[in-house]
């Protein structure tokens, strides 16, 4: 859906989020915000915000005729702002990442896992099915992929990482999502644009062919430009001794004596995070890096995201410009689109792996699978619709689904 554009700001404030110095510019553009980020700290004893409560966008569906009415820049204020936090296993991303969007009044989106996705609408775990379907059908997830990341000759693991890469995609999408219609800023742990150095690193260590390796790249470049991409990168720099050390802590036997926890991996993987993927953020988002080899107080971390500007960015600076939008209605058909339409934006995902055949599975043994889910499916649960029975129950979720 595309509403219609009707008007346009003659002299809006620009903003961006960035800390370096760039000419300001003014042009017909609106951005999300201005000022800083402020924690709560900063913001007690202030008067409240007037601005409208935030929109139930998992409930009702946003049109144009909610649009007329509803503004999506209404709700966006200074902390109305995407925030990422990347760096190598057990870094303590998660950690830090919830910490932060505690104490600057943002959600916490964690890193989804390939796990979640065998558990079923009706609540039913697919891998009970393991010991009747193929070896090419067969669940393989975050405990296996550190098990076994050779199985099928790196295909499971190829499979793996391109799925991790779709759940990654979509939690992007809940993100951008959430901020438009409530206006609350997002804290998320990884994103997809980190999911490369995964991928690399598994090419370097010989777990995936170099075929592997240019499809993920051509799926990546297909889908990733329909995203906006983060307004800030916090960074978690630990040497692979320490990563090591952490690992061994844990003391998971198949993932301290995994192959993707050998030095050489992690360092595969730590060099691709600074050569590829904050070379190229650090021209879109402000980043920042910290030496978390002895983790430091989160209201340091705090303290230095309320001191970056994020006015200096005109409309011509490649950074902050995925937030840049011509006039409202450009930002209500972007929330409308992220909200709405996520099934569209991620069917960019699906490139044919024409001149990748390895990461394919036999139409034959898939078939045996998907026939044995719905035998097994329809006969624990009678055939009843998960959504049915919820709509029977009078749950007001289900409302998501119309």
């Amino acid at each position: 859906m595309v509403f219609f554009s009707s008007c346009r700001v003659s002299s809006p404030k620009l903003c961006g989020n960035v800390v370096f110095v760039a000419k300001k510019q003014h042009q017909c553009v609106i951005t999300v915000a201005s000022r800083c980020i402020t924690s709560n700290a900063m913001r007690e004893g202030l008067p409240p915000v007037n601005k409208p409560p935030p929109f139930p966008y998992k409930e009702k569906r946003y049109n144009f005729f909610r649009a007329l009415f509803d503004p999506t820049t209404s709700r966006l204020d200074e902390n109305s702002k995407l925030i990422v936090v990347e760096g190598p296993p057990a870094a303590g991303k998660g950690v830090l990442a919830k910490e932060l969007a505690d104490d600057l009044g943002m959600a916490y989106f964690p890193t989804p896992t390939v796990a979640e996705t065998y558990i079923n609408d009706y609540g039913y775990d697919l891998r009970q099915l393991d010991d009747q379907i193929p070896n090419s059908c067969k669940s393989y997830d975050e405990n296996d992929f550190l098990k076994d990341p050779m199985r099928l000759n790196g295909a499971k693991a190829a499979r793996f990482q391109l799925s991790k890469l779709a759940l990654r995609y979509k939690r992007h999408l809940d993100a951008l999502a959430h901020i438009l219609n409530t206006g609350q800023g997002v804290v998320m742990d990884r994103s997809p644009y980190s999911d490369l150095v995964y991928i690399t690193a598994m090419a370097e260590a010989g777990i995936v062919s170099k075929n592997v390796y240019n499809y993920y790249h051509s799926v990546r470049n297909n889908a990733l430009f329909a995203l906006w991409r983060p307004h800030l990168v916090i960074y978690l720099d630990v040497p692979v001794a320490e990563t090591r050390r952490k690992i061994e802590a844990r003391n998971i036997p198949y993932e301290k004596d995994s192959k993707m926890a050998t030095p050489e991996y992690l360092q595969s993987l730590i060099d691709s995070y600074k050569k590829d993927f904050l070379k190229d953020i650090s021209t879109h988002a402000e980043v920042l890096v910290y030496d978390w080899t002895k983790p430091a107080n989160t209201e340091i971390v705090v303290e230095d995201i309320e001191r970056v500007n994020f006015d200096q960015y005109g409309i011509y600076d490649a950074k902050m410009k995925d937030w840049r939008c011509y006039d409202k209605w450009d930002w209500n058909n972007n929330r409308q689109v992220f909200t709405h339409s996520q099934h569209q934006l991620i069917a960019h995902l699906n490139v044919p792996p024409i001149k990748c055949p390895e990461i394919a599975i036999d139409g034959a043994e898939y078939k045996i699978y998907e026939t044995l889910k719905d035998k097994v499916i329809n006969k624990k649960y009678q055939g009843k619709n998960p959504v049915t029975q919820k709509m029977e129950r009078g749950n007001p979720e289900v409302l998501r689904y119309k």
